[in-house]
């Protein structure tokens, strides 16, 4: 097969797999994570103001739409409708790895209907670093210029390569790759992490680097192990069955969310939370921590799918969810959660250092 052609037929096992089988980890941590209740809250819930602002931009709400899909012309639907939702609830969005567009100039409209349907959004590129250190900054200037960007992430996803029939084993050159880009590029860096999390070493090294923002991408949620298991199992990848196993040991193996976001912050700069993040609970607990926004992917792929009407009714409740917690903290608007009171229990709490 054309190499640029199965690229994009990947990218569309991936969506597929994400919606027909089971690629959740384990456990983020936000459980262990209790807020402490206001019994007198002095506001009104439906006035709270669930606005927040990142580089400069104010978002409706803490909710993002990761990156998800895009690369294949099936893909065109799920990211137009995702914008959609996007422009109508002034919510940031992330694109999938854009590398299969600019491998083929005709699958750019995967992408580029982001923009076209989002046109006042903040919106996130991406690519990945081992396409960065190959091909430098001119693939990460292609990838801002599809979709004018306001925002580029590098994606890291050692683990889906180390566990990837096709992967790529060879991470050297990476961090000098990322810290050219930081000091030459026009838009803000975001580093992310798609299922493992990042320890406070290597966030500190990336904001070193010049990055902009972590978007955490910490274990709990979709494991990119678990998918590629799948692929390789199943005969998609030519039935690897050593890789299938080795994809679902390693379907363990990451930072739990709720810890990675505790030492991203430590670091001082900008933390997105993703990564098992299923309710507005979930961001409210994240925003208490000290991110700034809440990523969520999963939770929206199916609604997605389903169209306009089925996205909407699932954002307002993931957002009615966030306003409850607000209000039931004692807090008036999202810039107040990092006050918050909060205890930590169960093993959350022995790894999390205060």
């Amino acid at each position: 097969m054309n190499p640029r052609r199965f690229t994009s037929s990947r990218k569309l096992d991936h969506l597929r797999i994400c919606l027909e089988e089971d690629i959740e980890s384990g456990s983020t941590g936000f459980e262990d994570i209790k807020l402490v209740h206001n019994a007198l809250p002095d506001s009104d819930m439906d006035t709270l103001d669930l606005s927040t602002d990142l580089f400069g931009h104010r978002f409706g709400s803490p909710l993002f739409i990761s990156a998800m899909t895009g690369g294949h012309p099936d893909t065109t639907r799920v990211n137009e409708v995702l914008a959609q939702a996007a422009q109508k609830y002034g919510l940031g969005i992330g694109v999938g790895s854009q590398r299969a567009a600019i491998e083929d100039q005709s699958l750019e409209e995967t992408f580029s209907i982001v923009r076209e349907t989002a046109p006042d959004a903040f919106i996130v590129g991406n690519l990945g670093i081992v396409q960065l250190r190959d091909h430098g900054i001119e693939w990460a200037e292609t990838a801002v210029e599809m979709i004018d960007a306001d925002a580029l992430a590098i994606h890291l996803n050692f683990l889906q390569e180390a566990t990837q029939p096709e992967g790529d084993h060879n991470a050297t050159g990476c961090l000098d790759a990322l810290r050219e880009l930081c000091r030459e590029f026009s838009v803000p860096v975001i580093v992310k992490e798609t299922g493992c999390g990042f320890s406070e070493e290597i966030a500190r090294l990336c904001y070193g680097a010049g990055a902009a923002c972590i978007d955490v991408g910490g274990y709990g949620g979709s494991s990119w192990a678990a998918i590629e298991s799948f692929r390789a199992g199943k005969g998609e990848a030519g039935g690897d069955q050593r890789l299938s196993d080795l994809g679902l040991l390693f379907k363990e193996w990451g930072i739990p969310t709720a810890i990675s976001v505790t030492e991203a912050v430590r670091c001082g700069g900008p933390v997105i939370a993703s990564g098992g993040i299923r309710t507005g609970i979930d961001i409210a607990k994240a925003l208490v921590l000290g991110a700034k926004l809440g990523g969520m992917a999963l939770p929206l792929l199916k609604p997605a799918c389903d169209g306009i009407e089925a996205l909407s009714e699932t954002i307002e409740t993931i957002q009615q969810q966030l306003r409850i917690a607000l209000f039931l903290t004692g807090h008036t608007r999202v810039s107040e959660m990092p006050d918050t009171r909060w205890y930590g229990t169960g093993p959350t709490a022995q790894l999390i250092q205060r």
